[in-house]
């Protein structure tokens, strides 16, 4: 048991149809083989829109950065991101590298257990990932989704469709993820990059990361290498269309609705690659940091809002309403 159990910190509780609230809640205990890690930083995710509808029966928010708090621990003051999928180490997958896919557990911290949007978070020791003191606070939650997740992602695909092979490439959405994988495409060498998305502030922001704007729902082209980040069933179907023989479309984007695929003939007369993947895999973290080093000035346009916990219920909103792109809650 740590020292700070039975405490009382602050959290926000998730209640379903747009509300929360912040409240006086009791610390969780860290159990065996778990430390507490005070929060220092936790940026916004879109998959919470969910908990925002439905509530969250966990205190929610899993791209957390903070501080060790656990005297006499090895671990005990370093600055550390919190890896969320809980893994065992042991099983086939683990042991292949796949962490992210333990075959043994299947929790992730933020949904299934607590999460950072409060003072303090329980976390397995396996699941810290010590930050270098050259990456800023409020950058550090960014190594997580928007560089983690995108960044496996153009590194599973570029095995099956090189960068020499691509070709122009094409995103569907450009949330962080999906301008996250703009940058991992770029630092692989992938050249020829357009990008899809409604909003032109979003676009923008592509195009000064080296990308082409490419007009939403246009057919006139097709890609040997598609990345859908926006989770729109509309945008999945059209790069079923779009994909070209031996090509690649690959889905990150989430979406709890069920997707129907129609097998017509563009479906049925081609070779083609659909890949899903999810997050990324611990030994990506140092890469990681690599490509938050190699465009910390672009990766730091993202994060354009910073608060305290007492105003996440107004931020959310605006982040769900899409005035934010990439917001953080800092506890400091």
């Amino acid at each position: 048991m740590t020292v700070l159990s039975n405490f009382i910190m602050q959290a926000a509780i998730f209640h379903g149809d747009q509300r929360i609230t912040i409240e006086r809640v009791a610390m969780p205990a860290a159990a065996s083989g778990e430390v507490m890690v005070r929060v220092v930083r936790t940026a916004l995710c879109g998959s919470d829109f969910k908990l925002w509808h439905k509530r969250a029966e966990f205190t929610a928010g899993h791209e957390i950065f903070g501080v060790v708090e656990q005297p006499g621990h090895p671990m005990h003051g370093k600055r550390c991101a919190v890896y969320i999928p809980l893994h065992c180490d042991r099983c086939a997958a683990c042991r292949r590298g796949d962490t992210q896919m333990c075959l043994e557990i299947s929790s992730l911290i933020g949904w299934n257990r607590p999460g950072g949007y409060a003072e303090y978070v329980p976390v397995p020791e396996n699941c810290l990932l010590p930050v270098p003191d050259d990456v800023e606070d409020s950058l550090a939650p960014l190594l997580l989704d928007v560089i983690g997740t995108s960044g496996h992602a153009v590194r599973f695909v570029s095995r099956i469709v090189p960068p020499q092979d691509a070709g122009p490439v094409l995103v569907t959405g450009a949330g962080p993820v999906g301008l996250g994988v703009v940058l991992a495409l770029k630092s692989m060498g992938y050249d020829d990059i357009g990008v899809a998305d409604p909003n032109a502030a979003r676009l923008r922001i592509a195009q000064s990361f080296g990308a082409k704007a490419h007009p939403v729902g246009d057919a006139s082209q097709r890609f040997g290498l598609i990345v859908e980040c926006s989770g729109a069933h509309a945008a999945r179907n059209l790069g079923i269309e779009l994909v070209l023989p031996r090509g690649a479309l690959v889905l990150i984007g989430e979406n709890a609705a069920p997707w129907t695929i129609e097998e017509g003939k563009v479906f049925r007369r081609k070779d083609f690659y659909i890949i899903r993947t999810f997050y990324f895999p611990i030994g990506d973290f140092a890469p990681n940091i690599d490509l938050l080093r190699r465009y910390k000035e672009k990766y730091r346009v993202l994060v354009d809002g910073e608060f305290g916990l007492p105003e996440l219920p107004r931020n959310f909103a605006r982040f769900a309403g899409g005035e934010l792109i990439k917001p953080v809650l800092a506890f400091d």
